[in-house]
């Protein structure tokens, strides 16, 4: 196989992207005879990992991200994949997220390394209060803050930490592995054992560190068809140079291929040679009201390379200074970011309002607005459903 770099248009660059991220199609994980569940555990095994956040503008990103590729999704889905068939669990990758459990070996190392040394400030608690939790959790079951009522608040030694001893050491122990969250009841996390929850009598094998950098690269691979070292690694710098020793290793093996994308004088991409097939258009009409937290979306200077358009998160930036709006929402209608729309829930009236709509790229009233109208009324079913 040779490694001379293969040249791509943007064009096909976006539409193996699209391919891979599931979104040229509207319902690529669409429930057919099979349970909620397992629907959302196919779609985070596709992705790699769903992020979570706190935002409740709308409905929060982690159902806002699954129901953009599971029209029929409910958020009972979700926890039925976490807490009863327990085909997902959450860690962080570059944020808190949803990961498979499939996937639960690569992330064992990382769990062993905050036992060993924490790296951050906020996910360290005093070894005693650690040990207390996970006695208490093991004696009474499965708890979460509000359970607790004995605590003695402290000051805070962390701009992310917490002033209540039991919520630090709780994050201490989810964080060393010792204490997983089985259930969520909005952004309530009830903690259990880990491995009383997963029902292990021994935990599986942790990866090797050879194997977690393949686990990163195929990751990236799966959810992206075509990959940069920085998209590879992003918020995780320190990997760089092991994931590009192993990109060159794969390419003289012809396992990869160097991509030299339109505009670049340099190949700085790579793909398998499968994904390089040729890919029909996307349909113009296929319509997705994004999240700022999707996977294509949170990945800025990518999505502008790709794209053309670079994606502004302004729910922290002063009113007066802001372009898009406070939490503003891309469209993507076919293979192009056609507008940005600052959307807000109105849960009394059960409606959305819209803040603020701006046309991009190629976007229009004339060619677009039907379409966004008719998948905004979609997403407004989706904010008020059960």
């Amino acid at each position: 196989m040779p490694s001379s770099a293969v040249p791509l248009s943007l064009s096909h660059a976006r539409r193996i992207w699209l391919r891979a991220q599931r979104l040229d199609v509207s319902a690529p994980f669409s429930m057919q005879g099979e349970s909620g569940a397992d629907a959302v555990r196919r779609a985070v095994e596709r992705l790699g990992y769903v992020q979570i956040d706190t935002i409740q503008v709308i409905e929060r990103c982690h159902h806002h991200i699954l129901w953009s590729r599971i029209p029929d999704y409910r958020r009972a889905d979700l926890h039925g994949a976490q807490t009863i068939d327990k085909t997902v669990f959450e860690y962080w990758t570059h944020a808190l997220s949803y990961v498979p459990t499939r996937d639960m070996p690569f992330f064992l190392a990382e769990m062993k390394q905050h036992r060993l040394s924490p790296r951050s400030a906020y996910r360290t608690a005093p070894a005693e209060d650690v040990r207390k939790i996970v006695r208490r959790v093991r004696d009474t079951g499965a708890l979460s803050l509000r359970d607790i009522d004995d605590d003695v608040e402290q000051e805070k030694d962390h701009l992310w930490g917490s002033r209540k001893p039991s919520r630090r050491a709780l994050q201490a122990a989810f964080f060393a592995g010792a204490l997983t969250i089985s259930e969520r009841t909005g952004m309530l996390k009830r903690y259990e054992l880990t491995a009383r929850h997963f029902g292990w009598t021994q935990p599986p094998r942790a990866a090797t560190t050879a194997q977690c950098t393949g686990y990163v690269l195929d990751r990236a691979l799966r959810a992206q068809g075509l990959v940069s070292l920085d998209s590879v690694c992003r918020l995780d710098a320190p990997r760089k140079p092991a994931v590009h020793a192993l990109i060159d290793t794969r390419v003289r093996r012809g396992e990869l291929l160097p991509v030299l994308l339109e505009g670049d004088r340099t190949a700085t991409h790579w793909m398998r040679p499968a994904d390089l097939a040729p890919l029909p258009p996307v349909d113009p009409g296929t319509t997705h009201i994004l999240s700022p937290f999707d996977p294509l979306i949170i990945q800025r200077k990518r999505l502008d390379r790709l794209f053309g358009y670079l994606h502004r998160f302004e729910a922290y930036v002063p009113k007066d200074k802001r372009i898009f709006g406070y939490f503003t929402l891309p469209v993507l209608a076919g293979d192009q970011i056609v507008a940005a729309i600052d959307i807000k829930a109105d849960r009394a009236q059960r409606r959305l309002q819209i803040q603020q709509w701006t046309w991009v790229g190629e976007g229009s009233a004339a060619r677009h607005q039907r379409q966004i109208d008719e998948a905004l009324h979609r997403f407004e079913d989706f904010q008020f459903r059960g």
